[in-house]
């Protein structure tokens, strides 16, 4: 089982720090690359840039919370959901792949 886990690419996990304006000021948010591609792709979905994500995505957390104490974990949590998400609607595919040995 772990073998999935500790035979993934490097780069993957390596962290990569990028620069955007969130609510009209400038930070610097660092994450590692496959949250940035899984960001990317929530992004592609829904028409936007992931930097025009992530700004939304922290004007929402904090319409709805009032504050965001780590906005990176955050992120992490809300590529996780959308993963847990995508693969709920699709679980026909789970089975197929358990099935055929891919999962």
């Amino acid at each position: 089982m772990c073998e999935l886990y500790v035979k993934a690419d490097p780069i993957l996990y390596e962290s990569r720090s990028r620069s955007m304006r969130i609510c009209g000021v400038v930070t610097t948010l660092r994450l590692e690359n496959q949250f940035w591609d899984i960001l990317a792709e929530i992004a592609e979905a829904d028409g936007m840039t992931t930097n025009q994500l992530v700004a939304k995505l922290y004007e929402e957390v904090m319409d709805y919370r009032g504050e965001v104490i780590n906005f990176a974990s955050f992120l992490r949590v809300s590529c996780t959901r959308y993963l847990s998400q995508r693969r709920a609607q699709v679980p026909e595919l789970t089975v197929v792949a358990r099935q055929i040995g891919h999962a």
